[in-house]
């Protein structure tokens, strides 16, 4: 494998340029210390996007995508675009990098930094060692289902409409997503879904069983969404895996980011394709934009499901997360993760202080 990686750098809206700043920092340790050169080419994305041409994800950043190795994204949206038509606002590029790509599985990880397990809002007892990994299906279901919109009836009013639709293929690939990184973890996979009360999901729950037992040695446990929900506050540690529907994932992720204190110390990888998509699970943010607030653990974490998803350096994964480790140890926290007695640290402060722990490990 060449040691050029390219990287098509989408740093988008709100706070994505300054959390995106900070990734490339580390990344910039990892190219001194492990030989490798990354390659950044910056394109527009979201209302950004928009704003210079027109449109959420011109031409230009679709090729720059589809000719790079990775994709590191920082946010996209806000409220200044959210009058637009529907089918050109921020978000539908998101849709569109995901579909172009072929990025199907998304990862999602929730660990509880032992320093931190007082920053969330459930009890110590409860979230202490927790560590899951959702993996969302991404390019089918609710969101991408036809037929779609909204439609003026004869009467007066309107009627709108989704459909959940789900393939057998569709099913199997991220059902082996699943049960690969089970294997590298807790061998443990809840499937969620609704098969009670959605047929769709009832077909979900019948060909994950059956992609089963091409995996014996994991152990495949179902669970109802709702059920799901309500698990992840009661009895979070009990969870491995979860592998779950393209919606159901999109909130079931961002209910057990909350677990870990804030949303902003979550990355992800959406992965599938040649080519991966690595990006903080959090939005925009557009109120505390250009204030330097901002935390940049989770787009710093997202660099580094890169170098491990995208180019096969795990111990770069492990250094990154180890040099976040001691420095979270030492008191330092961002305002959203911000405890009685800890050191405050802005955006950069932050990026800087892990650029620094990664330099001298």
């Amino acid at each position: 494998m060449s040691n050029v990686k390219k990287v098509a750098v989408l740093p988008g809206d709100g706070i994505g340029p300054e959390i995106i700043a900070e990734a490339i920092k580390v990344l910039g340790v990892v190219s001194k210390k492990k030989g490798v050169q990354f390659e950044f080419t910056e394109g527009l994305i979201g209302g950004a996007a928009i704003d210079a041409t027109g449109g959420p994800f011109p031409d230009e950043t679709k090729e720059l995508v589809q000719s790079s190795d990775a994709v590191l994204l920082g946010a996209v949206g806000g409220p200044r675009w959210e009058n637009l038509d529907y089918s050109i606002r921020p978000e539908r590029a998101l849709l569109g990098l995901r579909a172009i790509l072929g990025a199907f599985a998304n990862l999602r990880p929730a660990k509880i930094y032992d320093a931190l397990a007082d920053a969330s809002t459930l009890k110590r007892e409860v979230i202490e060692g927790i560590d899951i990994m959702v993996v969302r299906e991404l390019t089918g279901g609710i969101y991408f289902g036809q037929p779609k919109g909204v439609e003026t009836l004869p009467g007066g009013g309107k009627k709108g409409f989704n459909t959940l639709t789900y393939t057998t293929p569709e099913i199997e690939r991220i059902a082996r997503v699943a049960f690969e990184v089970a294997g590298k973890r807790g061998k443990k996979v809840c499937s969620v879904d609704k098969a009670n009360v959605l047929e769709c999901t009832e077909l979900w729950r019948e060909v994950v069983t059956n992609v089963h037992k091409d995996y014996s040695h994991i152990e495949l446990s179902h669970m109802y969404v709702d059920n799901a929900a309500m698990q992840l506050i009661r009895y979070p540690a009990q969870f491995d895996v979860i592998v779950t529907t393209n919606m159901f994932g999109d909130i079931l992720s961002d209910e057990a980011s909350m677990l870990t204190g804030s949303i902003g110390m979550l990355p992800s990888a959406s992965i599938g394709g040649e080519i991966g998509i690595f990006e903080p699970i959090h939005g925009s943010a557009p109120d505390i934009a250009g204030q330097g607030k901002a935390n940049p653990i989770a787009t710093i974490m997202s660099a580094a499901m890169m170098v491990k998803y995208a180019f096969g350096m795990d111990d770069v994964y492990d250094d990154i997360d180890s040099a976040i480790v001691r420095i979270l140890d030492k008191g330092y926290r961002t305002p959203d993760i911000m405890q009685e007695g800890s050191k405050s640290a802005g955006c950069k402060e932050m990026g800087d202080l892990i650029v620094a722990e990664l330099e001298n490990s």
